[in-house]
């Protein structure tokens, strides 16, 4: 009892560490990649005035933000709204 999640193999001796560290760049690689996806499709815009807010104080209430929202796109949301808490779909 108590060795359901346990091993005792240790790394794989055919393994190269070539292999590991070409791992380790190729993942290293992705990262960037889909990091440069992201700011060359959608922008720093909002990356930027994220931090450019100034930090809330303590005890002053933060203001919300404008609803940019017309009113179609408010009528298809609540529509949605309903259907999905109508047919049980509420996640």
């Amino acid at each position: 009892m108590g060795h359901a999640c346990t091993h005792h193999d240790g790394p794989d001796p055919h393994e190269h560490p070539v292999v590991a560290v070409i791992a380790i760049i190729a993942i290293i690689a992705a990262i960037l990649l889909i990091a440069w996806a992201r700011v060359h499709v959608h922008g720093t815009d909002d990356i930027e005035a994220a931090l450019s807010e100034p930090p809330a104080q303590g005890d002053l209430p933060v203001a919300p933000k404008p609803d940019l929202k017309t009113d179609d796109e408010r009528e298809v949301e609540a529509a949605a709204t309903s259907s999905r808490f109508a047919t049980g779909f509420s996640h």
